[in-house]
């Protein structure tokens, strides 16, 4: 027989080019089953002919043709209303007996393939308009789990097409212009998996777009729970080239869903040494991403899966697979008017979460903890929740962003507030407050999905003319250079005007500012009076300023290096600082962060630091070392960060201002606990040269260029990077001094900081200077160094 005649096929007699004959996930495993080499669970498939034939013979067609006449999709109660009648109909009419023999016969037969009577089988339903590039409606229809028995799989296969007329299914064909009518849906039968563990998989980064990796979602028991949102799953990242983990984000869990043994699932709580205990071995996690690439290869693009591990012997399953489809098309932007609130410039973090979906809005909040309040649901509202279900797509339709108690990347809110194109922060539950219990139902808040940051209140935006001046200065060309070119920056509020500048980054951001701007006070007064809290959200909100202006490129904050002369300066300073013949080589930098004296004080400033990177979600952010005498105390200012929780990792670097003899000397040492170095040039030469920088008398022997200056900066380049570390200078030399610039490019300097002025002057120099090089190189005629630079 036909294939499009056939009432029920065999998943090894299917291909994905038979979505119009059993839908798009009924379609797809058979296409896993025939052409690719990965376990998928056997079984078979009703079609979308069987479909139309029970609907033909029991009239249906003309009931629900009229049931429908007239519905207006977005009037949330009619819609309901509708579709419950709708569904009723198909469940009232009998399925003829001759279509109830085939599946009953079918279902005999997988027995057999498979040597067990009467086995376990999950019921899915398929849509023959589901899972295609440009019109997604996977999940949308119903799944029954962990089902046995003939009669039982021939109810649920009935039960399945009434589905098809479920809400959600309803709003997604009206809105994507499919007829109801036309739309038919298969069931798949398939042999259940007894998942121990489960969850989902993308060949491509959801958030972000990026497929360098692979994003595995996974959790205990059934993979129900990681689809509805139910629970929070661990997420891993692999990386699709080496199939080597890049990441593990472990994540608690006390519920899961599980079978039971004489069939239907139940929830039951995760023993207590299990909850935070990682889902997936990784060779489990190796072995689904080696599935992943064989998928994504064979279908051609980015593909989005679903798997479980079989408690009985361990095995990995692949439970069906379709087209990832918002990467693949691009949602049109959302050009609504904004409204005029009233704005504030504060920014104090309600909760955080996931960034599922990125974006940020401001808006009104509302807070729904029960379906049946969907209809009080407005447009343009932003809608808090426990979690989003399949049934709330009209709602989430209206809103401008959501944001969920639990759920992770790959749950029903992320993926529909990415279809949607919605910003969307999920599971706050699991980052420490749940959104619903800690965001006042009616207030105002602007949510930063980009980062998975909700403040209070509706920040104020950016000035017109400032953007204005971003756009100008984006169309001018700038050459790109192998030698990055990085920004000094003191007055946080210059961040916005600057960001447009062709920059790399903030090199050498200076805490000093603001200190004297917007704290005026000595921190061990503030600690004294009982305000320590002050440091740390002044500081926090000043860096905060040229973190989210310079995202997503990174800034490299210098921790406090004021002279005990200039602490002296500030508001009850002069309780704590001594009087000092010599300031300038004093207690200052690092030789201050572990004194019992201030080491309080340093504490906040790390404080400071984690509560950018963690509350505001700005992971740009990393610090610098200044005026480190020796390498104890660069072991002593590391572990003191590192309580704070600032440890250095694979997104948070540590860096060393190199300024004094030492440094240079003992880089090799001073290697093991920092990430790269940048050369302060001013007080490098100062020392070296033993010459007082700020003394008239002297200041004609005072010069940069000096050989022993440039010794001393080789010889740290060439030590830096044999472990692997990064060198910058962050002093005016290079800008002033094109030879200088000339020598630091030649020496193999990995980026130089300048100040805002001389950015575009800075960027081209190191074009020409990098493209004089490779002539030099390609002729074998440039010029040869006259001066022994090594030491």
């Amino acid at each position: 027989m036909e294939k499009e005649k056939a009432f029920l096929l065999w998943f090894d007699q299917l291909e994905r080019k038979d979505v119009a004959i059993a839908g798009g996930k009924s379609s797809s495993l058979g296409e896993l089953t025939s052409h690719v080499d990965v376990p998928v669970p056997y079984g078979f498939a009703t079609t979308a002919c069987a479909y139309r034939y029970f609907f033909e013979k029991t009239g249906l067609y003309e009931k629900i043709k009229t049931l429908i006449a007239g519905l207006d999709v977005d009037n949330s109660a009619q819609l309901r209303e509708v579709c419950a009648k709708v569904r009723q109909a198909i469940m009232d009419e009998e399925m003829p007996q001759d279509l109830q023999d085939l599946i009953a016969q079918a279902y005999k037969e997988l027995g057999e393939k498979v040597g067990q009577a009467d086995p376990f089988v999950a019921v899915r339903s398929s849509a023959t308009a589901e899972d295609l590039p440009d019109a997604s409606f996977a999940g949308q229809q119903d799944t029954y789990l962990n089902v046995k028995g003939a009669e039982t799989i021939v109810a649920k296969v009935k039960e399945c097409y009434a589905s098809c007329f479920t809400d959600r299914a309803v709003y997604y064909r009206e809105k994507q212009g499919f007829d109801h009518l036309d739309v038919a849906l298969s069931a798949a039968v398939q042999m259940m998996v007894f998942s121990k563990a489960a969850g989902v998989m993308f060949t491509v980064n959801v958030a972000t777009g990026d497929d360098k990796n692979i994003l595995i979602e996974g959790a205990w028991g059934l993979g129900e729970y990681v689809v509805q949102g139910t629970v929070t799953p661990d997420n891993y990242t692999v990386n699709k080239a080496t199939c080597e983990i890049v990441e593990k984000n472990v994540n608690a869990q006390d519920i899961k869903l599980i079978r039971k043994a004489d069939g239907d699932c139940e929830e039951v709580v995760v023993p207590l040494d299990e909850q935070n205990e990682q889902k997936l071995t990784d060779e489990q996690i190796k072995q689904l991403a080696e599935c992943a690439k064989k998928i994504e290869a064979h279908y051609g693009c980015y593909m989005d899966m679903e798997w479980g591990v079989d408690e009985r012997d361990n095995k990995v399953y692949i439970l069906q697979a379709r087209p990832e489809t918002v990467w693949s098309r691009r949602n049109k932007e959302n050009g609504a008017p904004k409204e005029e609130k009233k704005v504030t410039t504060d920014r104090k973090v309600i909760v955080k979460g996931l960034p599922a979906s990125p974006g940020n809005v401001a808006g009104r909040v509302h807070v729904i903890l029960d379906p049946s309040h969907i209809d009080e649901f407005k447009e343009g509202e932003i809608l808090v929740t426990e979690m989003t279900a399949p049934d709330w797509v009209p709602a989430m339709k209206k809103a401008k962003a959501i944001v969920t108690d639990s759920g992770g990347m790959t749950c029903h809110a992320s993926i529909v507030s990415r279809e949607l194109g919605i910003p969307c922060i999920v599971g706050t539950k699991s980052r420490g407050e749940a959104a619903t219990t800690t965001i006042p139902d009616g207030i105002d808040v602007t949510i930063d999905a980009t980062h998975g940051v909700v403040y209070e209140g509706i920040i104020e935006e950016p000035k017109a003319e400032q953007q204005a001046q971003q756009v100008v200065a984006a169309a001018e060309y700038f050459p790109p250079t192998g030698t990055k070119i990085y920004m000094n920056l003191g007055d946080p509020e210059l961040a916005e005007k600057y960001a447009a500048l062709p920059c790399d980054g903030i090199g050498l951001m200076r805490e000093e500012f603001i200190w004297t701007t917007y704290i005026h006070e000595h921190p061990l007064y503030l600690i004294k009076i009982g305000q320590p809290e002050k440091v740390v959200d002044q500081l926090a909100e000043g860096i905060r300023q040229v973190c989210q202006a310079m995202a997503p490129r990174p800034v490299t904050m210098r921790f406090s290096d004021f002279k005990s002369s200039e602490y002296r300066d500030l508001k009850g300073g002069d309780e704590f600082e001594p009087n000092e013949p010599s300031a300038l080589l004093g207690w200052r930098g690092a030789s201050r962060y572990y004194d019992p004296k201030y080491i309080e004080a340093f504490k906040l400033e790390c404080m400071a630091v984690r509560k950018v990177r963690e509350e505001f979600g700005l992971k740009n952010l990393n610090v610098m070392i200044p005026f480190c005498r020796n390498v104890e105390e660069c072991e002593k200012v590391t572990k003191i960060m590192a309580d704070c929780g600032l440890s250095r990792g694979k997104d948070f670097k540590v860096w060393l201002m190199a300024e004094i003899p030492s440094n240079i000397i003992l880089a090799d040492q001073f290697n093991k606990f920092v990430d790269g170095y940048s050369i302060g040039s001013n007080d490098l030469t100062m020392l070296v040269l033993g010459c007082d920088r700020d003394n008239d008398t002297v200041s004609h022997i005072y010069d940069e260029r000096n050989l022993a200056v440039r010794r001393a900066i080789r010889h740290l380049i060439e030590v830096a990077h044999k472990d692997g570390k990064t060198v910058s200078i962050c002093g005016q030399a290079p800008s002033v001094y094109p030879e200088f610039c000339e020598f630091l490019i030649k020496s193999g300097i990995d980026s130089m900081s300048v100040n805002p002025d001389t950015v575009k002057f800075t960027k081209k120099l190191a074009a020409q200077i990098e493209q004089r090089i490779m002539m030099d190189a390609l002729t074998g005629k440039g010029r040869q160094e006259v001066e022994g630079l090594n030491w």
